[in-house]
């Protein structure tokens, strides 16, 4: 069973986060507390116009500010998604890599299997001859020990009528060899 594609290679993703130009509320402060003071400031003698000036100094000094705190974090936004495609990147280039790496192994272990099963086949074979010669040699001496007892048994045969022959005509042979024998002697 093959299995692809089984690399945990889960893309990070960046989210998106959008910064408004907002002028930051303080924390507890509402509206109605920010009218509050502006009537007390119109009551103090100072008026509509010291309130704008103010205002104003203030955007002077917060606007330098929150634009470098923007930048800043945009700049931190910019690094954090560079490093997270960095990070995709190795990814699919480690899973590429064991793509590669596990595509080469099959493919000599393919080979070496093909040649393992080659020299396997040789050896039977070799084998195969060595095992008919033997056979064949087996079957001549097989043979040859056939023929020998067949002979065997036609001696044996012969023997035993000779043995017959010999042993039902005791008395003759003996007369025979007292003749031969006294002849002999004269």
């Amino acid at each position: 069973m093959e299995r692809q594609g089984h690399w945990p290679c889960s893309q990070v993703d960046m989210p998106q986060v959008e910064c408004k130009d907002q002028e930051p509320q303080l924390l507890g402060e509402s509206q109605e507390q920010q009218q509050g003071e502006e009537s007390r400031e119109e009551e103090a003698g100072r008026g509509p116009a010291s309130a704008n000036r103010q205002l104003m100094m203030l955007e002077g000094k917060s606007g330098p500010y929150f634009s470098s705190l923007d930048s800043s974090i945009n700049i931190l936004k910019k690094r954090a998604q560079e490093l997270i495609e960095n990070i995709n990147e190795s990814r699919q280039k480690d899973h590429a890599l064991m793509t590669n790496f596990r595509d080469s192994l099959r493919i000599k272990v393919s080979d070496l299997t093909e040649k393992l099963e080659e020299r396997m086949y040789q050896i039977y074979n070799h084998h195969n001859k060595i095992i008919q010669e033997k056979l064949q040699e087996f079957t001549q001496k097989m043979a040859k020990i056939s023929h020998l007892e067949t002979e065997l048994k036609e001696v044996c045969h012969t023997v035993e009528t000779v043995y017959r022959d010999l042993c039902g005509q005791p008395e003759a042979t003996t007369l025979e060899e007292e003749q031969t024998h006294k002849d002999s002697e004269c």
